[in-house]
């Protein structure tokens, strides 16, 4: 019997040791995204009203995200950087897909990641919640173009979302 649980704790030690072992992943100091996913949320009517968009990111240096204290240069309202998630709003109109310009930005200010995690790489999940339902147009097939910006003003990768048809 003490021979089993004598094993049984060097066994345990042995699997401790080794996942201690493990070093962090690498990546590179500019953030990467990838799309994830795209979920469409309809009014009480039935009518798609808004969205859901979902992407995974990487960050060598982990220096995602901004707080809500952050407003001095560069991160100032004055400034691009005031967002660091840059969203691109497009209508497929006669086959073509176009920018448009809404009265609402989509950017947004990505919250920072905790402290403790500070100069360690990182990776993860981002959902921001979008207004999909343009009124202004009939037009019902859109897209996305998205780019994120970390906290020394490394530019990610853009990813596209996949069409998107709107229940109008």
């Amino acid at each position: 019997m003490k021979m089993v649980k004598y094993s049984t704790v060097c066994i345990l030690g042995l699997m401790l040791f080794l996942v201690s072992c493990s070093k962090d992943p690498v990546y590179p100091v500019e953030p990467s995204i990838a799309f994830t996913s795209f979920t469409k949320i309809q009014n009480n009517t039935g009518k798609d009203q808004k969205g859901i968009l979902k992407i995974s990111f990487t960050d060598g240096d982990g220096d995602i995200g901004l707080n809500q204290d952050d407003t001095q240069p560069p991160y100032d309202t004055a400034s691009v950087y005031f967002y660091n998630m840059f969203i691109t709003y497009y209508e497929k109109q006669h086959g073509i897909y176009v920018p448009v310009t809404l009265p609402i930005s989509n950017n947004a200010r990505v919250p920072q990641v905790p402290p403790a995690t500070k100069g360690l790489p990182l990776q993860g999940d981002i959902e921001i919640e979008l207004y999909i339902n343009n009124p202004a147009t009939t037009f019902d097939t859109i897209k996305y173009d998205a780019y994120i910006v970390d906290r020394a003003l490394h530019v990610s990768n853009v990813i596209s979302t996949p069409d998107i048809i709107i229940s109008k």
